[in-house]
């Protein structure tokens, strides 16, 4: 089947070139893109597939304001084919980093060209940033009275300029529904390989984890990769005693347990847990029980009962309750909207 072929007046002098079937993301880059950053969702969403042909499952195409050469902070520029008819087609709009944000960072409003390209957005289209990427979605209104994320260097500066936003600076991301913001840098992998998994399923998405050699979830929020003093020279790992738990997460866990497989006093080990996960010992075990509870309800015909005991919470009421507050539906909602991705995928 020939590609559909589509245009928006206006919005640039290339034709957008659309394949049907696949979620098209468009990448959003302006000049002084952080090509890292740039890269991530190439990578990540170009790897997911459909698990019964292998076919692609998005489409993705790099945009900026006009076609051309557009500058990067390292020592080479790109070549964009696309202007802003891609943002026009897209389903998800991904916004990497730049070092050359100029009003938008320093006085949280868009200059009229980047006024224009998000004009140029459908309404109900999926906006998406990576790191400081979040500026540009807040000066653009999309974050207000929302919940948001952005790399931690920036989070008190994003605050002040952005009062009405709920910035959390201590997370690897934010997913508000038809918003998402990620926290710096490699935290736009957490957050695509998040996407993936919303969109098709725990499988399509732990493939990709597999492919592009990356976890498929990461523990805790960006608050363990902030510098602080240590309180001494050398600090024993709690690695361990996590290894441990995820063996048993089944079984009731006590903070003395997992203190003892480090030798450890429970202050100590609970000190130097929070300092390298970002998490006391109890938030990790519920984070790990819940996406447990995850996998579960996703790849098996388990009852929630059973699911709810496998994962450690017990009881059903329990794991409801978790699931209700962290993921905001039910074990059963859940399970329905994920086993059906996975089956269309």
């Amino acid at each position: 089947m020939a590609p559909e072929q589509s245009t928006a007046s206006g919005l640039g002098t290339s034709p957008v070139f659309r394949l049907p079937g696949r979620h098209r993301v468009a990448v959003f880059a302006l000049d002084g893109v952080i090509p890292f950053e740039l890269g991530i969702p190439l990578r990540i969403f170009g790897a997911a597939e459909n698990p019964d042909d292998r076919s692609p499952l998005y489409e993705v195409v790099t945009c900026s304001l006009r076609p051309g050469a557009v500058r990067t902070d390292a020592d080479f520029p790109i070549v964009v084919e696309n202007g802003l008819a891609a943002l026009a087609e897209a389903d998800t709009v991904i916004v990497p980093a730049s070092h050359e944000l100029g009003p938008v960072y320093d006085e949280g409003r868009l200059t009229a060209p980047l006024a224009e390209a998000f004009a140029a957005i459908r309404p109900g289209t999926r906006c998406v940033s990576i790191c400081t990427g979040s500026f540009l979605l807040a000066a653009a209104g999309l974050l207000d009275g929302r919940p948001a994320t952005t790399h931690w260097s920036s989070a008190d500066h994003f605050q002040r300029l952005f009062p009405r936003i709920q910035v959390d600076p201590d997370v690897l991301y934010v997913d508000d529904g038809d918003v998402l913001t990620s926290a710096g840098v490699a935290a736009g992998i957490d957050l695509c390989l998040h996407i993936v998994r919303r969109d098709f399923g725990t499988a399509v998405a732990n493939n990709v984890a597999r492919r592009t050699v990356v976890p498929p979830h990461r523990e805790g929020g960006q608050a363990q990769y902030v510098r602080r003093p240590l309180p001494e020279p050398q600090l024993a790992s709690t690695e361990r005693a996590r290894a441990w738990a995820l063996d048993r997460l089944d079984q009731p866990l006590s903070l003395r347990a997992m203190a003892e497989r480090e030798s450890m006093s429970v202050r100590t080990f609970t000190r130097r847990f929070r300092e390298e996960v970002g998490l006391s010992p109890g938030q990790w075990l519920i984070q790990q029980r819940i996406e447990h509870a995850r996998q579960l309800l996703e790849s098996t015909d388990l009852s929630v009962d059973q699911v709810a005991r496998q994962a450690g919470f017990g009881t059903a009421a329990s794991m409801r309750q978790h699931l209700q507050a962290v993921l905001g539906v039910s074990p059963t909602a859940y399970r329905r909207t994920f086993q059906t991705a996975a089956a269309h995928a």
